[in-house]
């Protein structure tokens, strides 16, 4: 291994101020390509033209420090351009995805008071009104050309504004000072993890996900952005083959995703100039094992890291190595851990607690929620922190050898799926809100179609159906946070002291099994058919499969359609394309498709 992270988290190194992003992104190379997007290259020359051009039309829109800007953009290089030219105003940014439901886009800009909205098109529908909006190309079009001078900010300026899942119901917005994201790069160089001069960085989180932040940082030290198109984010083979064709030097993911594309990143087990920097969500045993295994042949490095919105992305970090199970690492130089049990008090080695982070790189607190602020952001017990506070994550952990960590899992009703935090509450209050709902609970199971997922259980007041259900919350919730399963209840079980018994909540149901092989009743099954029934059955634990079943409908979701596709890639050497599941959800149309795609790569022309 050729970098050493920090071992005690005590430690000072890289607590210093570090320059300012700007400073930096405004020295890197102008000839050097800085976003590879669309098929396109744009050089920094271009960059900081097109985002001094942006900085000026908001500027001259009123636009300034601590003014908040939505931007409503794809993940694309006129994203890379707005958010630089929003920082280069002075402005803090907001990320709105735009496949978010309407109604969450609206919350998330009436919420942060957003002071205008960027959005892809002239003549977008308003997310809010009475807020104005504008097109990213009016922003960007051509120009008088200026010198690269952003607006002169102080650290405590606000940098962006990233909404989290909220134990009320409501998302809350969480505030990043200037200062607190440019000391998670130098952090993040200090540490050995961004090494590579001039590197190749993927851009593969959602941009309204504080893990987008530890990508775009990097563009600031001269480091190449390469955006990951949703296809190619959602397909093993294609983001393979996208390692390889940009030669990326680092890639963010979650282990869900990190699992199905491991055999195809290393065919050869031959070395890649590749640092996984794996995160989201609790790296089992058995990938720990196999990351380990590829860094000692080292094929590639892995480096397993942990943090809290709250607290600038990235708070520990700790390499993969066979030298024990998983573990969340050390303290990054400029923060600092306490592991506090219930009188706050620090635990010894070998005893467990909740996290609580103190430094620099703590947030400013939620956006218009000062009690929260104080609930979460609080006094620090040794005194010596920056801005004496710090932040309780709710996160508990044992404290190992060295001042690692160890995740156990967390106090409150936060959890993670998918890489995706949230807090059930604010699904519960989204299905106690369907007209004919009396009452809901909300919990994560491991054995939901062979996978973890949200199960929803509800007591109707009324005709409510589990499709009504489905769609009434995809109407106002991301993806992520749309229960895979519905259980009806006639009553909830409770404690003794008259509270949800949430142990008990029973398992829900299988999904229903067509009619066996040999009834009447039963369609044969094609060759094609019959294989992609024996894959569907083993990825979402269905007994039996039908013609006329739906993928999604039986529960299934984007990370089992990732190993759908890689099962029929191992068993018949075919690629079939993530969007071909979406395009084809029934299993007669599926194996249709397949055998299309068997023939093609049969065909002497192919």
């Amino acid at each position: 291994m050729t970098a050493v992270l920090p071992e005690r988290p005590g430690t000072r190194a890289g607590a210093a101020a570090a320059p300012d992003l700007l400073e930096r992104l405004a020295l890197a190379p102008a000839d050097r390509t800085a976003v590879v997007a669309d098929g396109r290259a744009r050089s920094f020359g271009e960059l900081r033209a097109e985002a001094m051009r942006i900085a000026g039309r908001l500027a001259a829109r009123g636009v300034g420090p601590e003014s908040v800007v939505a931007l409503c953009l794809p993940r694309g290089a006129e994203l890379v351009a707005a958010l630089v030219g929003t920082l280069t105003a002075g402005a803090a940014y907001l990320p709105v995805d735009p496949k978010l439901p309407a109604e969450r886009r609206r919350y998330l800009v009436e919420d942060a008071g957003a002071d205008l909205v960027v959005t892809a098109a002239d003549g977008a529908a308003p997310l809010a009104e009475g807020v104005p909006h504008v097109a990213v190309a009016a922003l960007a079009a051509p120009g008088p050309e200026l010198p690269y001078v952003p607006v002169a900010v102080s650290g405590d300026t606000l940098a962006y504004v990233i909404y989290t899942s909220g134990s009320t119901g409501r998302p809350k917005g969480v505030e990043i000072g200037r200062a607190a994201a440019s000391a998670l790069l130098a952090e993040l160089e200090g540490a050995g993890i961004a090494v590579t001069e001039g590197g190749r960085v993927g851009w593969n989180a959602s941009p309204s996900f504080d893990a987008s932040v530890q990508q775009w940082v990097r563009l600031c030290r001269g480091d190449t952005l390469v955006m990951i198109d949703d296809e190619t984010r959602a397909d093993p083979a294609l983001l393979a083959r996208l390692v390889d064709e940009q030669a990326l030097t680092d890639l963010d993911i979650t282990p869900a995703h990190a699992d199905p594309l491991l055999d195809l990143l290393t065919p050869d087990g031959g070395p890649r100039p590749l640092t996984l920097l794996i995160g989201g969500e609790a790296v089992s045993p058995a990938l720990w094992r196999r990351l380990a295994r590829l860094g000692e042949r080292g094929v590639l490095r892995t480096v397993n890291l942990y943090g809290p919105t709250e607290c600038t992305v990235d708070a520990t970090a700790g390499w993969v190595d066979g030298a024990d199970g998983p573990h969340i690492g050390s303290a990054l130089p400029g923060l600092r851990t306490r592991v506090l049990d219930e009188e706050l008090n620090p635990v010894a080695e070998g005893g467990s607690g909740e996290l609580y982070l103190a430094g620099p790189r703590v947030g400013r607190g939620y956006r218009g929620r000062p009690a929260l602020t104080a609930e979460r952001f609080v006094a620090d017990a040794a005194g010596e922190a920056h801005g004496g506070r710090m932040y309780r994550t709710g996160d508990l952990v044992r404290l190992l050898p060295g001042g690692r960590l160890a995740y156990l899992g967390r106090a409150d009703g936060q959890v993670k799926l998918r890489g995706h935090r949230l807090e059930l509450p604010e699904v519960e209050a989204a299905v106690a809100a369907v007209p004919g709902v009396a009452e809901a609970a909300v919990v994560l199971r491991d054995d939901v179609h062979g996978a973890p997922g949200l199960v929803a259980y509800y007591r109707a007041a009324g005709p409510v159906t589990e499709a009504g259900l489905r769609e009434r919350l995809t109407a106002v919730l991301p993806a992520y946070m749309v229960p895979a399963a519905f259980v009806a209840l006639e009553r909830f079980p409770v404690t003794v002291n008259g509270k949800v018994d949430r142990a008990a909540l029973p398992a829900p149901a299988p999904a229903p099994a067509p009619a066996p092989a040999g009834n009447a009743a039963a369609p044969e099954l094609t060759a094609s058919q019959t294989l992609i029934a024996g894959v569907w059955a083993a990825v979402l634990g269905a007994p039996h499969v039908g013609p006329d079943d739906n993928f999604f409908k039986l529960g299934g979701h984007s990370l089992l359609a990732i190993k759908l596709v890689s099962r029929v890639r191992a068993e018949l050497g075919v690629s079939l394309p993530v969007k071909a599941v979406y395009a084809n959800p029934r299993l007669r149309d599926l194996a249709a498709h397949l055998d299309t795609l068997v023939a093609a790569a049969a065909s002497p022309n192919s």
